[in-house]
């Protein structure tokens, strides 16, 4: 079953308190805006036009925080029945080639989301097929925005620096999208970790393991007690 996570090093817990501060503020907006919205909405016959978008990209966000999250307290699910034939050094052989691939995947999809992002916030995308090779010049489209959210006063500082003086009307784009690129950092930062607690044997897999068995056995433990 998933299990507590207590960050070791300075990085480690500057990361877990932004991520999970990060979790914690997203679920309170997505809260508050839709219980105003169904308030506005069911009560007064209005509603925020700019609601259904903000609430989707927060979700967005969510999703993202969240599967760096599960891979912090193990909390993916996997089938280990194939895995659990094996002996148990067979298996730490098994758990560190899986960790391997997962680390190369974050890597190649972490290019992949800056890439796609840097070009809203008028930078360069990276070169290079598999691994980025240095920068190319990108088309700038810092320019785009949303389609309802509206651009907040206390952000227009930024207008200077990303849309050469000219007035947002709706919120960037670069700023939702920026997600992507935090997100997959932060899961291939997770990976790294996993991966080093396998080298150093304080984990044996990078799954809940035996999450049924577990609940099976902490029921009839309450049961007992009772």
């Amino acid at each position: 079953m998933a299990h507590p996570y207590e960050a070791k090093t300075a990085l480690g817990r500057i990361v877990n308190e932004f991520e999970e501060t990060a979790i914690a503020l997203i679920l309170g907006l997505m809260t508050i805006i839709t219980f105003i919205n169904v308030v506005l909405r069911y009560g007064f016959n209005t509603g925020l036009i700019w609601g259904l978008e903000a609430v989707t990209f927060l979700f967005a966000w969510l999703v993202l925080f969240g599967v760096s999250y599960a891979v912090k307290v193990t909390a993916h699910l996997g089938v280990d029945a194939v895995i659990n034939l094996f002996s148990p050094s067979k298996r730490r052989v098994i758990a560190l080639v899986a960790a391997t691939i997962c680390i190369i995947y974050a890597a190649l999809v972490l290019k992949g989301a800056w890439d796609y992002w840097a070009p809203f916030a008028g930078l360069d995308a990276t070169t290079g097929r598999w691994f980025p090779t240095g920068f190319a010049d990108s088309r700038d489209q810092a320019w785009y925005e949303v389609v309802d959210m509206p651009m907040p006063d206390w952000l227009r500082f930024i207008e200077p620096i990303m849309n050469e003086g000219e007035a947002y009307e709706k919120l960037p784009r670069f700023i939702p999208y920026a997600i992507l690129p935090i997100g997959i950092a932060l899961l291939l930062f997770r990976f790294i970790q996993a991966g080093l607690r396998l080298i150093r044997g304080e984990a044996t897999s990078l799954i809940v393991s035996h999450e049924a068995e577990d609940d099976v056995r902490d029921v009839q433990h309450m049961n007992a007690g009772n």
